[in-house]
């Protein structure tokens, strides 16, 4: 069963799309049913810039596995970064957040 929940959240990156790169300004997080995922569920990410048009975009389908995988590798990364590394990044949250993710 789709939840229909749907986290929005801005972000600041690039992205790669049919047109190539292009800056992005949110992400879109989403659990529903995959449109080209070979799962029941996936765990879908868009990421895009409105102001650019809806085309501008890139998303992503990943089975809830690889995707609590993905989150883990991503905070793992983060808080091994060095010291000074991540302006701007509190580390307290950090470290609170890998305690909660933990294996």
């Amino acid at each position: 069963m789709c939840t229909y929940q749907t986290e929005t959240l801005e972000v600041t990156g690039s992205a790669k799309g049919p047109e190539g790169w292009f800056r992005v300004s949110e992400a879109v997080v989403y659990l529903d049913h995959p449109q080209h995922a070979l799962a029941e569920h996936t765990l879908n990410v868009d990421f895009r810039n409105p102001a650019l048009g809806p085309a501008t975009r890139s998303a992503v389908e990943l089975e809830p596995g690889a995707a609590l995988r993905l989150a883990r590798a991503i905070v793992d990364a983060l808080r091994t970064a060095p010291p000074g590394l991540l302006p701007g990044v509190d580390q307290e949250a950090l470290a609170r957040l890998g305690v909660e993710v933990s294996r």
